[in-house]
């Protein structure tokens, strides 16, 4: 493992390079090609040379071919994101920025906010993204709320599904290790003015012990075997598009998720415990857009909504002899918005996006006390609230290769603050010699969240948004007719008013005797990202190796933020021995980290080891198989909870 390691590291500094520029693929079966265009950075189509921001694009090729218990590991192809995951398929699953906190991630699915209103701050939980066609992932990263608004301090993940074309239908069917099962069918084209995409996932699996699983200091304590805690989880994503004219385009969309997970407590006298949650996403988006004036004014209209729904049997053990604890807890957190997005073309001015957005957020959340004592069924949480934003965006090109932007945005949220925030980019392209220079820098913010404002027990009413400012410097160089491209970007961010939880009563309004949250907290982050693609022989061998160095301290007690690795990274081949046969090895580093806040619970580094491989039988079918963790590493994400060891699957899949 350790060679590992050091292979990882060693080959990722030597190709000096970030932001990995990856292709967007038809289908499963197509080959990888250069996306020129994004649209994330900027809310426009916008070739990705000229984005001064640092973004990074995943292809559904690559997602396909990543585990559905947990495709967040795509991620990882990305450098600047971390991942962490609860004790396996179905456990909560957190991806930080840039050494960022979880609930500065803005998710986006087409372009719809997703983050969970009833959470307790506004995270979003990647345990309920499933493996549904995705077109690709965009990853934006620094900070963005002048363009997104609250919680974009770390960045933006943009999920895009397909959207209908050339017609396509794809079935895959796979079982492996832990009693895995999984199912996928996709199916997509155009008739006329419309276009349609269907899809649907399911993934079933035994799974391991949440707690304690591999783990000898656990297992070796243990009178009887830890209690294995399964997964189910379904996905289903939908979108329609109707050409009403050559100048006016309708979409109709939809995304849904459900996460069955047993999990574990992880305290008390006895942590391996039979709970149960139950999660539930749905978004939905109606889009109007159409031209005016000739086409110098692009206008969109999106009108759309999510919901969360968290359901948990929570049984917890404690003293001897032990007592059971038994609780059903459950929280809706609600979304509604409208926005209009203004697209004026300015001819040799450029660029001018503007538009304006409402926005409702409501949670509710209830509980009920069944042992040792029960108790009739009570809403603990209802609140909501409005925010009202404006924001603008001006892109312009100089001298031919200078690409600059400058925006900024204002939102006001009922009952409480207003907070500007604003951006800067600018990139230039020498395009003889392949290089793009880049440089952005912005603010972010984040309101507080429902449950940090109005929570009965531990809210505060009067709380300040949190606050970032961060900047990045980048170089993309690409070579050998473009065969080699190469990036790194250097980064760096600092966080004020941040929200922590305080347990000094003094500190607390005198309304919170058990603690309360306040802005007590500071940060900053800084590090570099790199990244390299190296088409080494066309048609046989192919290289991609990212890696990212961070140092996330917190400013009151200059000691390391918890769950972020100070190096990690990923190196990938791609060997296409024969036509029709690729084959994939790749090995994931992840550095040392603490577990929990003040550098308490270190977990130590590890390398895991996996292989992909795809045979195309014919036309319509292809076989596909994966070893994860062949080395069988033992390693922890979350302290006391476990990892999958050394695991095997295997899959059909067919494409019309």
């Amino acid at each position: 493992m350790l060679m590992s390691s050091r292979c990882l590291l060693a080959a990722s500094v030597s190709f000096c390079a970030l932001l990995s520029v990856e292709a967007q693929a038809q289908s499963v079966a197509e080959p990888t090609l250069i996306p020129d265009i994004v649209v994330t950075a900027t809310r426009s189509p916008q070739a990705i040379s000229r984005a001064g921001s640092s973004i990074s694009v995943i292809t559904g090729e690559e997602i396909a071919k990543e585990s559905p218990k947990n495709i967040t590991n795509v991620l990882r192809r990305s450098p600047g994101l971390s991942v962490t995951e609860t004790g396996g398929p179905g456990g909560t699953t957190a991806v930080r920025i840039r050494g960022a906190e979880a609930r500065h991630t803005l998710v986006l699915i087409d372009g719809v906010r997703v983050n969970d209103p009833s959470s307790g701050s506004g995270e979003f939980d990647f345990a309920n993204l499933e493996a549904v066609d995705i077109e690709r992932i965009e990853v934006l990263r620094g900070p963005q709320s002048a363009l997104y608004g609250s919680d974009a301090l770390g960045g933006v993940i943009n999920i895009i599904t397909r959207k209908g074309k050339t017609p396509r239908a794809v079935v895959s069917a796979e079982g492996g290790s832990y009693g895995t099962k999984a199912t996928r069918a996709a199916v997509s084209g155009s008739s006329g003015p419309v276009n349609y995409a269907f899809s649907a996932t399911g993934y079933d699996t035994a799974g391991f012990s949440r707690y304690g699983y591999r783990i000898g200091r656990i297992e070796r304590l243990r009178a009887w075997p830890l209690e294995a805690d399964s997964a189910v989880r379904l996905g289903a994503s939908g979108r329609v598009g109707i050409a009403l004219s050559p100048d006016a385009q309708l979409e109709v969309g939809g995304y849904s998720s459900y996460n069955g997970a047993q999990y574990d407590a992880g305290f008390g006298s006895a942590p391996d415990t039979p709970s149960q949650s139950q999660q539930r996403l749905f978004e939905g988006h109606t889009k109007l857009t159409f031209n005016t004036f000739e086409g110098i004014l692009r206008n969109t209209f999106l009108v759309s909504g999510s919901r969360t729904n968290r359901h948990y049997r929570d049984v917890s053990y404690f003293g001897a002899p032990l007592v059971t604890n038994w609780s059903n807890t459950g929280y809706t957190g609600d979304r509604v918005s409208a926005e209009y997005q203004g697209d004026l073309r300015l001819g040799t001015f450029g660029l001018l996006t503007f538009g304006a957005k409402l926005e409702r957020e409501r949670f509710v959340s209830s509980a009920r006390d069944v042992l040792p004592v029960a108790s009739l069924p009570r809403v603990t949480d209802d609140a909501s609230r409005d925010t009202r934003s404006i924001y603008a965006l001006h892109q312009i090109t100089l001298f031919e290769n200078l690409h600059l932007s400058f925006g900024g945005r204002l939102d006001a949220i009922e009952d409480g603050d207003r907070f500007g925030t604003w951006r800067a980019t600018a990139a230039y392209e020498f395009p003889t010699y392949g290089t793009t220079l880049r440089a952005s820098v912005g603010t972010g913010a984040k309101a507080p969240s429902l449950f940090q404002l109005y929570d009965p027990i531990y809210g505060v009413a009067d709380l300040s948004p949190e606050r970032s400012i961060g900047a990045d410097i980048g170089l993309d160089q690409r070579l050998l007719d473009d065969r080699l491209t190469l990036s790194t970007t250097f980064f760096a961010n600092r966080f004020k008013d941040l929200i922590d939880f305080s347990f000094d009563p003094a500190a607390c309004p005198p309304s919170n005797p058990s603690g309360c949250y306040l802005n007590i907290a500071r940060a900053r982050t800084s590090g570099v990202e790199l990244s390299a693609d190296v088409d080494v022989i066309p048609t046989l061998l192919r290289v991609k190796a990212v890696y990212t160095h961070t140092d996330a301290f917190d400013l009151e007690t200059h000691l390391r933020l918890a769950r972020r690795p100070q190096d990690e990274g990923r190196l990938g081949l791609i060997v296409t021995p024969i036509a029709g046969l690729s084959i994939e090895p790749t090995v994931i580093f992840v550095g040392k980290r603490y577990s929990s806040k003040d550098e308490q619970n270190e977990l130590a580094s590890y390398a895991r080891f996996d292989i992909y491989a795809d045979y195309k039988i014919n036309e319509t079918f292809s076989m596909y198989a994966r070893a994860e963790n062949l080395t069988n590493a033992r390693y922890q994400d979350v302290y006391n909870y476990g990892t999958a060891g050394r695991s095997f699957y295997a899959g059909l899949r067919a494409t019309w």
